[in-house]
């Protein structure tokens, strides 16, 4: 019961990368989590286990991944034209301009200076923002998203080395699980030797 408590602690205590994602346990002796062949199914299975959850992990980080590449030029863009306005005299022309209402439908407008920009939040809400507030949540919103794409990059090779971990563990279980296989049969060749010989 003692050594059970035990185990679980070790388990609980597992290290993880920074966000939490827990280290792949490396397996250098094989003794350590198989003590006869009746443990390695329950072992492999865990095994496979984990590498599906990391697996799954990995999936959902490049989702994101790709959901972060396709956001950021959009964001960089916003910002760029707003610090463009800003830049603006007051008693300047107004610009003639392109821009896109659709993925293939554009209109032409005049901007006059302006001290205010409206902007997409998402969700189908738009707000007015002075050009400085505006500025300054974009330029915020774009050090979020590019750190969040680092992050999750580094997960992702992150999680690429505990899978290797993993699938490296199961071969040395199923390695051992050959090896004590074979030992047995020979073993039980030899018990038949032994039975079959006369006199023995």
């Amino acid at each position: 019961m003692m050594a059970s408590k035990g185990k679980e602690a070790a388990r609980d205590a597992t290290p993880t990368n920074p966000r939490g994602i827990p280290y792949a346990p490396f397996v250098d002796k094989v003794e350590d989590y198989v003590s006869s062949r009746a443990d390695v199914e329950p072992t492999l299975r865990r095994f496979q286990e984990m590498i599906a959850k990391y697996q799954f992990m990995e999936q959902n980080l490049q989702r994101r991944v790709g959901g972060l590449r396709d956001k950021l030029p959009d964001i960089q863009k916003t910002l760029e034209t707003v610090r463009f306005l800003k830049l603006r005299a007051s008693d300047s022309d107004p610009i003639e301009t392109t821009f896109e209402l659709n993925d293939t439908l554009y209109a032409k407008a005049e901007i006059p200076p302006t001290d205010e920009v409206y902007l997409w939040l998402g969700a189908n809400v738009m707000l007015s923002y002075p050009i400085d507030e505006a500025e300054e949540l974009l330029d915020t919103k774009s050090k979020a998203a590019k750190l969040s794409l680092s992050n999750c990059e580094e997960d992702m090779d992150f999680l690429r080395a505990q899978i290797t971990t993993m699938e490296v563990a199961v071969a040395r279980v199923y390695n051992w699980d050959v090896v004590h296989k074979r030992k047995e049969k020979e073993e039980e060749e030899k018990q038949k030797g032994k039975a079959e010989v006369p006199g023995a």
